[in-house]
């Protein structure tokens, strides 16, 4: 009789007998025991991965949990590898343990944060049971309930396999949204980036709605011709204008079409040939009317004696022009600058030029659509340097009859350069006037107040932000903020800074929005309302630039900057709004769809300085900022719809780690800081750190600032590990680009998520209610409008490419109803 001391002994002899003898006679067994070897391989490999990392993990005094895991994976394998029975029971406790883990360690019990805790657990143990079912020894009543436990979690595994195919993160405040005030009066024409010079990107159209969305087809679809060529796709961000049946409607390379609204069909299109790049985009153009032009006077507008030009398209191009076409047949205007172009290029030389640079030449490149303010055009932009000196962001206007130059905001010169601005047409010539380069850029377009005679100009962060070299204390004080100049004179009235001494890069990215928002006292008031990179709104008075609702100064992390620069204190953080995409991250926030990915990002976490909100930039180790370089919001912008009070923005949520560089030099071992290095926060398979989702569309209640609700925006379809997409439509929400555009038939539309779709959200619920299919992906807003000829709705989308895609197009694509669904 065997002894107790050797029944381990006797088992594992008379198992290698047993199935030994089996494998020589029958397939089933053989193939059992070739899978149960594989496996025993994947759990050792498996292990060895997390044994390893964890180890690495908890000496940079990280979670113990993945050093543990490792080694019961390890001692996992081994047992099943010798085919002991006790390998099931081993498997059962491993994925118990990991169970509780999960539940203690998770920073919520939502399905994106505890999926890739359990799922790979899950299914090792189901493997494991079932290729140690069949061992000799292994019971009836054990195998039943070995394979019972196999087919519970299959089943559980496919079940939230396919749960992952429906929205989860979702909000929905209680209660329903009142109709608070009748549709306002509302031109029947697009006519600026953001609709109107409010820029509320709201159509007044009513003829497709909640009840009929499911009938919208493809009304005509036009090819624009844009360069497809990989070095030169540039970005499509544009938002056609609509006037009349007329669309005008650019290109990255900046050429123009008009395009008839109710059949796509062309009726001129205008090539500048200017020099294009990678980063060129036309977000839209201007359009300028004398007979609308409330500005002038009779007597000026009777100066004007010529037929062709007095309906104008103005456009700026990457190579620094500003071109004014006849809206009627896409002609220059010849009284305009030199035969319709002026050159932003002729006075882009320093103001002050270092010692080592006299007057040295800039290329000012415009990236957001001129902004018609009376008879001015405004541009803001950039200034790229030919050579070591950094850009400026000064803002200027222009002429929009004559092309000249009428004043220019040199940021920070309260002065203002200035010429005439109204005088009777035509004007004399202006003076040449010069810019200070290194200043804060102005890439995202303005809004014209034309009752208070404003431009609001929102500003970036100084060029050399993140290695903390402002170019002047002046300089900086006007980075990242929002800026009211006088229209008439480019005077400073008020200006509002969003973020304190800039390091991070928070550039003020989309067109502030005047609307009208209830104040802390229930008054409707009118606002200007900013979205930011930080997650942060800001609602100001127009007037005064104070804020309308709460703003409070919080205390800021203040370790020393790397080149010795001290940091602000405080920060302002618009805590009487809903904050967007904006949370503190831990190191159990740590996400990714494996434990392998979330112990890679957690080893990168506990590896960077990561001190919440503005943690400071720093040389010796990374650091981490979230919301990263790309937002929170972005240059979308939001839309709103002033008859619910509504306001809808879509956000991005992914975090960012930097590290700066120092150069060395000759005479000491370390030099300054010379530039920052950026990637995204992500595992090495490029997993992102951050759970989902990664990108969400919100609507927010103007008159309680309370949040409405909040929807995951953008499946995975369209991509994937590696650049391969997955061709699965699991709705985790995708970092977001473009803008909503909502309508008064209750609808937002909405294109700038990663995958290929065009959505309907029902503005009341949040919810998807349609969705098409594009040829590529959209980075633009969409434009709705209702034809003056046929009376149809239509919905139009540039579908050039999402971003971070490698299919770009040039179709621009418009729905309506058919005609029996009008109505």
């Amino acid at each position: 009789m065997d002894t107790p001391m050797h029944s381990g002994s006797n088992e594992l002899q008379q198992s290698r007998r047993a199935e030994g003898s089996a494998t020589s006679t029958t397939p089933p067994t053989r193939l059992r025991s070739f899978f149960r070897l594989l496996i025993a391989l994947v759990l050792l490999i498996g292990g060895l991965v997390l044994a390893i990392g964890g180890f690495r993990l908890l000496l940079l005094g990280g979670s113990l949990y993945y050093l543990v895991a490792g080694s019961a994976y390890i001692l996992g394998a081994i047992l099943l590898f010798f085919r002991l029975r006790i390998s099931a029971h081993w498997a059962i406790l491993t994925f118990i343990g990991t169970f509780a883990w999960s539940l203690y360690d998770s920073p919520s019990l939502s399905y994106w944060n505890l999926v890739p805790r359990l799922g790979i657990p899950a299914l090792l143990m189901l493997l494991t049971l079932w290729c140690t079912a069949y061992l000799p020894k292994v019971g009836k009543v054990w195998r039943s309930i070995q394979l019972g436990v196999s087919l519970l979690t299959f089943i559980a595994l496919g079940a939230t396999f396919g749960a992952s195919f429906y929205p989860h993160e979702q909000f929905r405040a209680p209660g329903k949204i009142p109709d608070l005030s009748l549709l306002p009066d509302q031109s029947p024409n697009w006519t600026s980036y953001g609709r109107d010079a409010d820029g509320t990107r709201f159509s007044p159209s009513t003829q497709i709605t909640p009840k009929n969305i499911q009938h919208l087809k493809v009304a005509w679809v036009y090819h624009t011709g844009r360069s497809l060529a990989e070095n030169h796709t540039g970005t499509d961000e544009n938002t056609p204008l609509q006037v009349g049946d007329t669309l005008y409607a650019c290109t990255p390379e900046h050429s123009v079409t008009a395009i008839r609204g109710d059949t796509g069909v062309p009726l001129w299109r205008y090539d500048p040939h200017s020099a294009i790049s990678p980063q060129d985009r036309c977000r839209s153009v201007a359009y300028y009317d004398i007979a609308q032009d409330q500005s002038l006077s009779p007597e000026q507008k009777a100066a004007y004696s010529l037929k062709q030009c007095r309906r104008r398209i103005l456009v700026t191009t990457a190579d620094g022009h500003l071109i004014a076409l006849d809206a009627a047949s896409g002609k220059p205007c010849s009284h305009f600058g030199q035969n319709g172009i002026v050159s932003l290029q002729d006075t882009s030389q320093e103001a002050n030029p270092g010692e080592n640079s006299p007057h040295q030449e800039a290329l000012y490149s415009p990236s957001a659509s001129p902004v018609v303010a009376g008879h001015l055009v405004i541009l803001g932009g950039w200034k790229y340097s030919q050579g070591s000196r950094m850009p400026t962001g000064s803002v200027r206007a222009y002429d929009a009859i004559t092309g000249q130059q009428a004043w220019a905001w040199n940021i920070g010169d309260n002065s203002s350069s200035r010429t005439n601005t109204r005088t009777p047409i035509p004007v004399s010539k202006a003076p040449e006037l010069k810019y200070t380069l290194a200043t804060p850029s102005v890439w995202a377009t303005p809004t014209y107040d034309s009752t208070e005679h404003l431009i609001f100009v929102p500003t970036g962060s100084t060029p050399h932000g993140y290695v903390g070299n402002a170019s002047s204390d002046t300089h900086d004080q006007y980075s990242t903020a929002i800026v009211a100049l006088d229209a008439n004179t480019g005077q400073v009235r008020w200006k509002y800074q969003t973020v304190h001494h800039d390091l991070w890069g928070y550039d003020l990215p989309s067109q502030p929005v005047l609307a009208y928002v209830n104040n802390d006292e229930g008054q409707s008031v009118q606002a200007l309302i900013q979205t930011t990179r930080t997650g942060n709104i800001f609602v100001l008075d127009p007037v005064t630039g104070q804020p309308i609702t709460e703003v409070d100064e919080q205390q800021a992390p203040n370790a020393p900057h790397a080149n010795g620069v001290a940091l602000a204190s405080t920060q302002p953080y618009s805590t009487g709004m809903p904050r967007i995409g904006a949370t503190t991250l831990s190191e159990n926030s740590m996400w990714g769809l494996t434990p392998f990915d979330q112990m890679a990002c957690r080893i990168q976490y506990k590896q960077s300085s990561y001190q919440g909100d503005f943690t400071p930039p720093m040389a010796s180790r990374p650091y981490i900022e979230y919301p990263g370089i790309y937002g929170g919001m972005n240059w979308g912008g939001i839309s709103i719809d002033p008859t619910h009070r509504l306001m809808f923005v879509n956000d991005i949520r992914e975090a960012t780690q930097l590290q700066l560089v120092q150069h060395k030099s000759k005479d000491q071992e370390d030099g300054g800081i010379e530039r920052v290095f950026a990637r995204y926060l992500q595992s090495p398979l490029g997993v992102p750190c951050i759970a989902p989702p990664f990108g969400t569309l919100s609507a927010i209640n103007l008159n309680t600032h309370k949040l409405v609700w909040q929807t995951p925006m953008g499946s995975v379809q369209d991509s994937g590990l590696l650049g391969i997409k997955t061709h699965l439509n699991i709705p985790v929400g995708m970092p977001t680009s473009g803008g909503p555009t909502a309508t008064a038939g209750g609808l937002v539309f909405f294109a700038g998520s990663r995958d290929y779709y065009l959505r309907a959200i029902d503005e009341k619920s949040g919810r998807v209610i349609w969705k098409t299919r594009l040829p590529e992906g959209a980075t633009a807003a969409p434009l709705v409008y209702t034809s003056p000829t046929t009376g149809k709705e239509y919905v139009v989308i540039s579908a050039g490419g999402a971003p971070r895609s490698a299919q770009s197009g040039d179709a621009i694509i418009a729905y309506a109803l058919p005609d029996r669904s009008a109505h």
